[in-house]
């Protein structure tokens, strides 16, 4: 074989920088692509983080009405093509340039998102989740690519640390405008992503492709030379490559994890987790606390109201205050009462938005594989404690212990493929990535809705207790699908007995114990921690026999 280049060696560990020199290391394009990413997944996850709720929203409500099981032939759609794609997109980027194949990417999903607000109903929202699908994966390897190639092995794990955390400050924006939006109408969310990615147009004119000339020089080499083949031939070449596939396949155990987290928590969250507990602590919380927080929600309402009181004025609403502010970022039911799955779920991402620095020199300090596999095992004890309990508290625990885990896994996974990656084919590698979550992603979105609706639906409870406590079988045949509980509640109160939403749900709990799905859940995590550790031990001893990941 022929001598590799440093950066495609497949287990080469680098000593990295510091926290603070990794940090001032980074440059101008690094933070360009970082706010490009932030853009892009502040529109995204805000479909993302209520599209669950959006489908099982009865039609009464302006959801689409439908079952878990129906809802997961979108999310299997979305999946497969979202993730499979970017195989040989990426390699579209390395030959066409980052520049294009992202500005290219930003009007297919503004399409994507205006096919959502368009057509309101289950074939609309599947052919825009298509569209946002195929937009997403153009999008993708170009992004990463960049990175990587505005990078150094020194400076990886803070680089793809820091990235994964301005992710997740547009993954902890979108569900908050999600939030605010669907609350007047659904349709207002997808115009509003529209509009949101729509800035990326602008933050490409301040984008500089590294290392185009070179790429051009190289591409112009192999075409005089007669060596450029066919993208899907130079992709399957480096795809069989023994240490390139099953690195792919192991990882697709977290993201089987990680997607239930987007898919099946909103609905286990908003059916069976009572909040009112931290809507209670939050209220009552020692003055010094509700002090910063008041001073904190002051401020962004002096930020906000040149922008929202035109808004909140249109809306009758008067003037923003701080109480709107702080319920706008706890997001709140329309009540005051509860917090809205969205909310909850937002938990991840602002913990990863605060912190994914501090893991990223956490993780620095470990091998990859290490990182990985310790990152994976505690988003498994995350699911596990997900359904532990009703108590809300116990909810943000979980997510908490998710959200660790999630810092200390999905960032190395794709710096580690970008590192042992050939320096010409970044992006096509990078591309590759996606196979991981097309696979663990793809069955999550097939199997996870299916096992809710078999051992944990509200609705479908709701329906047997209904038969149970005498209504007819063919009465509750025809209550629409996502109102069989509220039925039930009224029934309850018709014969007299215990109608509290509450006491009900907690009833129901006890009888069918919902929470054994994320059994199910985080068992797929233990199975790939194992992998992972596996196959580091399997690298090892190829990189010991002298094998080359040329």
């Amino acid at each position: 074989m022929a001598k590799p280049t440093d950066s495609s060696h497949a287990t080469a560990e680098t000593r990295q920088l510091g926290l603070v020199a990794a940090i001032l290391s980074l440059g101008y394009v690094f933070w360009v692509v970082g706010a490009m990413e932030m853009i892009e997944r502040l529109a995204y996850y805000g479909v993302k983080a209520v599209a669950t709720l959006y489908a099982k929203d009865p039609l009464s409500k302006g959801g689409l009405g439908v079952t878990m099981t129906e809802f997961g032939t979108v999310l299997t759609a979305w999946a497969l093509v979202q993730s499979a794609l970017p195989v040989f997109t990426g390699g579209l980027s390395d030959r066409f340039g980052y520049k294009r194949t992202i500005a290219a990417s930003t009007v297919i999903k503004i399409c994507g998102y205006l096919l959502m607000a368009m057509l309101p109903s289950f074939g609309g929202f599947f052919a825009g989740a298509v569209v946002l699908a195929a937009g997403t994966a153009v999008f993708k390897p170009g992004i990463q690519g960049t990175l990587v190639k505005a990078t150094k092995r020194e400076n990886s794990s803070m680089a793809w640390g820091i990235f994964y955390q301005t992710v997740n400050i547009g993954g902890f924006l979108g569900p908050l405008v999600a939030g605010f939006m669907r609350k007047m109408e659904w349709r207002y969310v997808f115009l509003a992503c529209a509009a949101i990615i729509s800035l990326n147009f602008l933050m490409l004119l301040m984008y500089t492709e590294p290392g185009k000339a070179d790429r051009e020089a190289e591409l112009a080499r192999k075409k005089a030379a007669g060596e450029q083949t066919s993208l899907w031939r130079e992709s399957l070449g480096e795809l069989k490559k023994p240490h390139v596939w099953p690195y792919l396949l192991i990882f697709s155990g977290f993201w089987f994890m990680f997607n239930s987290l987007f898919d099946v928590l909103p609905a286990h969250l908003e059916e069976w987790v009572d909040t009112r507990d931290v809507v209670t602590t939050l209220r009552t919380a020692p003055g010094a606390v509700w002090g910063a927080a008041k001073f904190v929600a002051m401020g962004a309402a002096g930020l906000l109201a040149a922008i929202a009181t035109p808004i909140s004025q249109a809306m009758s609403e008067g003037p923003v205050t701080a109480s709107q502010v702080a319920r706008f970022f706890v997001v709140l039911n329309p009540a005051g009462t509860e917090i809205q799955p969205e909310g909850m779920l937002n938990i991840n991402s602002m913990l990863i938005m605060l912190t994914c620095f501090l893991f990223a020199a956490l993780s620095a300090r470990m091998s990859a594989i290490s990182s990985m596999v310790i990152g994976t095992l505690f988003a498994a004890a995350g699911l596990f404690a997900s359904g532990a309990s009703q108590l809300g508290w116990i909810s943000v625990a979980a997510i908490a212990v998710f959200s660790v885990g999630e810092m200390l896994s999905s960032p190395k996974f794709s710096e580690y493929i970008g590192n042992f990656a050939p320096n010409d084919k970044k992006g096509m590698y990078l591309g590759f990535s996606q196979i991981s979550l097309a696979i663990g992603w793809t069955l999550e979105g097939n199997l996870g809705p299916r096992l809710y609706d078999w051992l944990a639906s509200k609705d479908t409870f709701s329906r047997q207790m209904l038969v149970e406590k005498g209504m007819a079988k063919a009465a509750v045949d025809q209550i629409p699908q996502g109102e069989a509980f509220t039925r039930l509640v009224a029934y309850l109160d018709q014969l007299g007995q215990n109608a509290d939403p509450h006491a009900v749900t907690a009833q129901l709990a006890a009888q069918h114990n919902p929470g054994v799905i994320w059994l199910v859940m985080g068992a797929v995590g233990i199975l790939s921690a194992v992998g992972i550790w596996w196959y580091g031990q399997w690298v090892r001893k190829l990189t010991s026999a002298g094998y080359k990941a040329d």
